[in-house]
């Protein structure tokens, strides 16, 4: 890919070297925003709810956490993290493939709400909760955030057989197809879905999902060659080759010789990348419905 020297995303957080636990932290906290509303109705306890604030914040205390209530700091800070320079690239990378997504998707879809790239290493807490690297990359649709720990792509290449640059823009642009389908309201249909359903029926619900997101890739790298040409030679087969790589049945077969068609959440790797191709060739978001094709 001709990717060096284009435009990065400003909607990425890099909390690689960060640690995080704990909760999530509770809500409002009654008994405080009960105390500070008293003190700030006259001057002097205005003066005082200032001084107290300003302590905190220049000692490193984040003054929400008081009002909040929430004492365990969930993010603390990488500033100091110096991360190797393969990894820097990747990090450069993905900034500027989301830069690339939102130059495609906020000419498709009117007023589109950009997401935010979470680079993480080892273990990271979102609105869905907490994930460690062995979840691989996810999207939560709670804080419309993309979350990936970068060895993931050495992963990619090492374990799974699936090389190369472009296959690690499929996946960036396949967890934009899901923010996607959390704007047109798809994910919360699927997921009102839950208990509702017998599990079997709901994994194929989630696989009709996960193929809508990777027809959403492919329509990606679709506009994304006619707008930037930033794919080579040899750039499409990563990204199918990584589609196969990560089909239900290939990756059960690897991990215990045996496939069962019935706990699929992501379908085959025929199905992967049959629906990415799909996308690539029409460029069509209305040819995605997955949910009423005849046929996955």
């Amino acid at each position: 890919m001709k990717w060096k020297g284009n435009r990065k995303s400003a909607n990425v957080e890099d909390r690689r070297g960060a640690s995080s636990g704990g909760s999530s932290g509770g809500g409002l906290n009654p008994m405080l925003i009960g105390l500070l509303l008293k003190l700030v109705s006259s001057k002097k306890g205005l003066i005082i709810v200032g001084i107290v604030l300003a302590v905190m914040y220049f000692t490193g205390n984040n003054p929400l956490n008081f009002i909040t209530g929430n004492t365990n700091n969930q993010i603390q800070s990488s500033a100091t993290y110096k991360g190797t320079a393969k990894e820097n690239e990747l990090a450069d990378f993905s900034a500027t493939i989301l830069a690339n997504t939102e130059d495609v998707w906020n000419q498709i879809i009117p007023n589109y709400r950009e997401p935010t790239l979470v680079l993480f290493s080892g273990s990271v807490s979102s609105a869905c909760g907490n994930a460690s690297s062995a979840t691989g990359p996810f999207y939560c649709p709670g804080d419309e955030k993309l979350y990936i720990d970068l060895s993931f792509f050495e992963e990619m290449e090492k374990k799974l057989n699936a090389p190369g640059d472009f296959a690690q823009a499929y996946v960036i642009a396949h967890e934009v197809g899901h923010h996607i389908q959390n704007i047109t309201g798809m994910n919360r249909k699927v997921q009102a879905m839950r208990g509702k359903v017998s599990t079997t029926e709901y994994n194929k619900y989630s696989v009709m999902l996960e193929l809508q997101a990777d027809f959403y890739a492919g329509v990606w790298a679709n506009h994304s060659q006619r707008i930037s040409k930033m794919m080579e030679n040899g750039d499409l087969e990563e990204a199918l080759n990584a589609a196969n790589a990560i089909g239900d049945d290939r990756l059960q077969k690897n991990a215990t010789g045996r496939v069962v068609p019935d706990s699929f959440t992501h379908g085959t790797s025929a199905q992967r990348m049959r629906w990415f191709k799909k996308g690539f060739d029409t460029g069509d978001v209305n040819q995605g419905d997955t949910f009423n094709a005849r046929s996955l």
